[in-house]
């Protein structure tokens, strides 16, 4: 499938993501306030975490060998099974563990052992939502394209109901539960979806574990643990940063900030995932992956740079929009995250050749060091710029991310060669 063709489907996925989040979002600045969603943001950092552990690591392996081995289904059936039986294993591994520690994750987390209840819910649906996730990356790989939006259009719309309805209902703890259950319940949509495909069957999901595919996968659950330990720990500590020197509420702005980022930036993102990753995984020459690295550069850049320019211009219409007036002095940040936010899909482009290729070394070497430098950045640049040097730091890092992948990965012959061993 074309990336004009992907994007379109999954333009209607991102238009219902951004019409349910823009509700979310002003349902959440009413009734839990910046410093509320200071604390989501803490809870959906230690929920990623959590959630690549449960799944084994090893979903965006399942999408790249099952994309590139399109012309053996034997091997793609032992590539399934072997995921399939680890990430039943290691999410019920993943949810007695939380269960036993729920007091003192709640007090570490949310600073607060009375929202212990809250890892209890995501206990129990950890098992779903990692299945869920298994599924999808299956369905990616298979370039089942039309069927996996259906299950994103279905995530938001249910997302929207319990997040809305639970935050309406209970204020900040039921948003923290909502967002604990909601892909667990997205999991009976996907299941549904993949159940009508034609080469889907249940005793091809689940069975032996494979040492062969289990040690391929292995290199991508590195990858995959490496991003899920130091992006979203660096994001903790520079929340927490924020919190200790302008407090809670200053916090809260930053990630309602960031909540923007990812919002507009959701269509780019999810089709990179869902087109670029498989396309890269198919490839087996350096012509053609070049050709297809200026095609996604010229067909995606342009289009970031045009949102982030309205959004700009926009920035005093659209955050009483999202949020509310007291939401207002976040837009100091603006210039530099939207700034960040071009440099970061930029690099993006590049860094998915190293998943897309296993280039499991680079990644980690790269994603450790980025993730680090930007805390960095931002003692650095708070200190000297103060609140708005927290979106200096993320432009900065991620012009140097940028850079960084580039030679690592595509500036020299020795490292194309390397992309195709």
């Amino acid at each position: 499938m074309s990336l004009v063709r992907t994007s379109l489907w999954n333009a209607a996925a991102v238009s219902i993501k951004l019409l349910s989040s823009l509700l979310i979002n002003k349902i959440l600045a009413v009734f839990v306030g910046p410093g509320g969603y200071a604390l989501i943001g803490q809870f959906q950092n230690t929920v990623s975490i959590v959630v690549t552990f449960a799944t084994g690591a090893v979903n965006t392996g399942v999408t790249k060998h099952t994309a590139e081995h399109f012309d053996d289904m034997e091997r793609r059936y032992r590539i399934w099974k072997t995921a399939g039986t680890l990430v039943i294993g290691t999410s019920c591994l993943a949810a007695v563990s939380i269960i036993i520690f729920s007091g003192q994750l709640a007090l570490l987390v949310l600073k607060n052992a009375e929202y212990r209840s809250v890892f209890i819910w995501l206990a129990i649906s950890l098992v779903f939502i990692s299945l869920n996730a298994f599924l999808l990356a299956v369905l990616n790989g298979m370039k089942e394209v039309r069927r996996y939006v259906i299950s994103n259009i279905s995530g938001s719309l249910i997302g929207l109901v319990l997040i809305g309805g639970l935050s309406w209902w209970f204020g900040l703890i039921g948003a923290l539960i909502a967002l604990s259950v909601n892909q667990a319940a997205i999991f009976f949509v996907t299941a549904f979806q993949i159940q009508r495909t034609h080469w889907f069957h249940q005793k091809n999901m689940f069975g032996a574990v494979d040492p062969v595919e289990l040690q391929r996968l292995g290199r991508f659950a590195l990858m995959a643990v490496t991003t899920a330990i130091v992006v979203p720990t660096s994001l903790i500590l520079v929340r927490n940063h924020l919190i200790s020197n302008y407090g809670l509420i200053y916090a809260g702005y930053w990630d309602a900030t960031w909540r923007i980022s990812t919002m507009y930036l959701l269509l780019a993102t999810t089709t990179l995932s869902l087109y670029y990753l498989p396309r890269i995984a198919e490839i087996r020459n350096w012509p053609e992956l070049a050709k297809e690295l200026k095609y996604v550069h010229i067909m995606v850049l342009p289009v970031v740079i045009v949102i982030s320019f309205i959004i700009y211009l926009s920035r005093d219409f659209i955050i009483p929009l999202l949020f509310d007036d007291s939401f207002l002095p976040m837009n100091q940040l603006f210039a530099w995250q939207l700034f960040g936010d071009f440099l970061k899909v930029g690099a993006w482009l590049i860094a998915f050749l190293m998943i897309g290729k296993g280039l499991t070394k680079t990644y980690i070497v790269t994603e450790i060091c980025a993730s680090g430098l930007f805390y960095i950045l931002v003692l650095v640049f708070t200190s000297i710029y103060g609140f708005k040097g927290v979106a200096m730091a993320y432009a900065c890092n991620y012009g140097i991310y940028w850079i960084m992948v580039f030679v690592l990965t595509v500036a020299t012959n020795r490292k194309r060669d390397a992309l195709f061993k």
